[in-house]
């Protein structure tokens, strides 16, 4: 069984070498282009379908040219392009043929990957049991209005024009009103001295007045 499945093989490759030869020879040349910005595409790689152990490859100009037969099916093929395919037609004049190959961008789309910096599922669980769950926006808002934030804050930041005018209202008022009490030091209706003076005057006229009317 062996031996006939060896005979017939080697009778197939025979014959496809025999209708090989029997194809006439042609030098196939060409250029590869982007069909969106017709720049060329350079290191095409080229399959020829028919002659399996056939592959070439286009240079930085994307240019190639290799001798094939008459029918060869050429596949065109590069990463980031449509693979195109083309059949070197019957009766080829002077054994020449010169194509300009137009491939398509293809965009590939390839599944999200997620790299996780644990090496097992026991090593995930223990740090996710280990885990700090960051404040939620209320409890950032309470530690940001602690006196001893803002305490911190006040000594760091630049006041506005809003406070420094508020400030300096504040200073006049104060300024005005120190004022006012020093004005009112000299006038001695608002010295207490002078007040405890006139009680006892009044005091001392009333008993000298009692004692002349006795």
């Amino acid at each position: 069984m062996k031996k006939l499945l060896a005979i017939l093989i080697i009778i197939t490759a025979l014959f496809n070498i025999a209708r090989a030869q029997e194809k006439p020879l042609v030098q196939f040349s060409g250029v590869v282009y982007n069909a969106d910005s017709n720049s060329v595409v350079p290191y095409v790689t080229i399959i020829n379908k028919t002659s399996r152990s056939a592959v070439f490859s286009t240079n930085y100009q994307g240019y190639f040219s290799f001798v094939a037969h008459e029918q060869d099916t050429l596949v065109f093929s590069s990463v980031g392009y449509r693979k195109e395919a083309i059949v070197i037609p019957q009766g080829v004049s002077n054994n020449r043929y010169t194509v300009l190959v137009k491939m398509k961008p293809e965009a590939i789309n390839l599944p999200v990957v997620r790299v996780y910096p644990w090496a097992s599922i026991d090593e995930f669980t223990r740090e996710f049991m280990t885990m700090k769950f960051a404040d939620d926006d209320l409890e950032i808002a309470k530690k940001n209005l602690g006196k001893d934030k803002l305490l911190a804050s006040a000594k760091v930041l630049p006041r506005d024009a809003a406070e420094l005018g508020t400030i300096n209202f504040q200073n006049n008022h104060v300024a005005l009103t120190n004022k006012n009490i020093n004005m009112r030091g000299a006038n001695p209706l608002f010295n207490p001295f002078a007040w405890s003076a006139l009680i006892q005057q009044i005091m001392q006229g009333d008993k000298s007045r009692n004692n002349d009317n006795d």
